[in-house]
């Protein structure tokens, strides 16, 4: 996967739009509108703010859908995707959750929007909406027969699951990869809002080799400086919100905070890098 191609930088500040219940959902409130409205000013707060991408999430369905979700949940975050497609120009991704993965990529290959994030690709996660399987096989397959170059960005042990078995890290992450050909990983903490380990982070670097690593959760401004130094990207969304609280919008401010902490980190790394480089040439 190449990063830079994609969100014009090798380190990718992605911050999440949490969509509000969707018709069928359990706390469906009847009002498309609104939840449209609010995914529009949510798109708006993180360009403004500096990220260089954004996923656009069905969050607040809980309780989820095991695997497919019902298709008006299809429509809607197709209508709502290709509404902040015309609004923003940072590029844009996808998560049907818990794990639609099939549904996700088709809603990207018709929209032409350029990545999709998938819970589980491969293995078997023991979760609350109950044992979820891999389906990498059938995934790839269909992005084959429809011709697509949606990228696929892969949870490893996935937050809010625990695995069948007891994996090593680098064997799921290597195994996420080179067998369920995942373009880019995610790893995250345990739940929504905890981070993964910068030692986890490095683990996972270290076993993906030249596939990129994301940070998927628990980031904010004030541990991304260390946790960024560890990974290739990050997804954020929790720490962006007003009042630090999951249910409000995103505020603009805060992204803007966030990114620049991340920035100069990064600019550092880079820095350091490049100083190395010069220093071992001499």
């Amino acid at each position: 996967m190449d990063l830079k191609q994609i969100f014009q930088t090798n380190n990718p500040i992605i911050g999440v739009v949490h969509l509000l219940p969707l018709p069928t959902s359990p706390r469906w409130g009847g009002n498309l509108k609104a939840v449209i409205a609010r995914a529009e000013q949510e798109a708006t707060a993180l360009a403004a703010g500096g990220a260089d991408g954004i996923i656009v999430e069905n969050f607040f369905d809980a309780p989820f859908a095991k695997e497919q979700v019902d298709p008006a949940v299809v429509s809607a975050m197709t209508l709502i995707v290709d509404r902040l497609k015309g609004m923003v120009t940072i590029p844009i991704g996808v998560n049907v959750l818990r794990n639609d993965a099939r549904s996700g990529m088709a809603i990207a290959s018709c929209l032409g929007i350029e990545f999709i994030r998938v819970n589980v690709l491969t293995g078997i996660m023991a979760t609350d909406q109950g044992l979820i399987e891999g389906r990498a096989y059938e995934l790839l397959r269909y992005r084959r027969e429809l011709g697509s170059e949606v990228a696929i960005l892969a949870d490893v042990l996935v937050k809010h699951a625990r695995p069948l078995g007891t994996p090593n890290l680098t064997t799921a992450v290597q195994d996420t990869i080179e067998r369920g050909l995942a373009d880019g990983v995610i790893l995250s903490g345990w739940a929504t809002g905890s981070p993964p380990t910068k030692e986890d982070l490095e683990l996972a670097v270290a076993a993906a080799g030249n596939t990129p690593v994301f940070i998927g959760s628990g980031a904010s401004w004030e541990n991304i400086p260390q946790l960024i130094q560890a990974a290739d990207g990050v997804i954020v969304a929790s720490s962006l919100k007003r009042h630090g609280k999951i249910t409000e919008t995103i505020d603009p401010i805060k992204v803007a905070q966030f990114v620049e902490a991340a920035r100069q980190t990064i600019k550092t790394k880079q820095e350091q890098k490049t100083g190395s480089s010069v220093k071992v040439r001499n």
